[in-house]
């Protein structure tokens, strides 16, 4: 096991191919545990070259509205009345910070993405 820091394109390109070779390996073994340690140096990389912004809070409940089969009524049960709910999906009304705690302890969409600016 020769592990070394991701610092180039071309070393994570290494550690990508390195990583593939390494998928199956058993939990504990050698391999197991340089594959561990190599994904989180990948993971590291990615996290600092490749940074995801976290989706739009109204995006958000909708994906979340698809992904678990939710209507806008759903939604009306959580914000308090189907006008409000079609307000929050259409953009004419924010979201305030009971409709927020409510999303999250119900539908558990994170809170850092709810309270984001749209």
């Amino acid at each position: 096991m020769n592990i070394k820091p991701i610092k180039t394109k071309k070393d994570y390109e290494l550690a990508i191919t390195r990583l593939e070779t390494l998928f199956d390996a058993k939990k504990g073994s050698t391999k197991g545990d340089e594959l561990e340690v190599l994904s989180l140096l990948v993971e590291k990389y990615e996290d600092e070259n490749f940074p995801i912004d976290l989706p739009d809070p109204i995006e958000a409940i909708k994906f979340r509205m698809e992904q678990q089969g939710l209507t806008q009524t759903d939604l009306a049960e959580v914000v308090g009345q189907k006008s409000r709910a079609s307000e929050i999906l259409n953009r004419k009304r924010k979201l305030s910070l009971e409709m927020i705690r409510q999303l999250h302890s119900s539908w558990h969409i994170p809170t850092e993405v709810l309270v984001q600016a749209y």
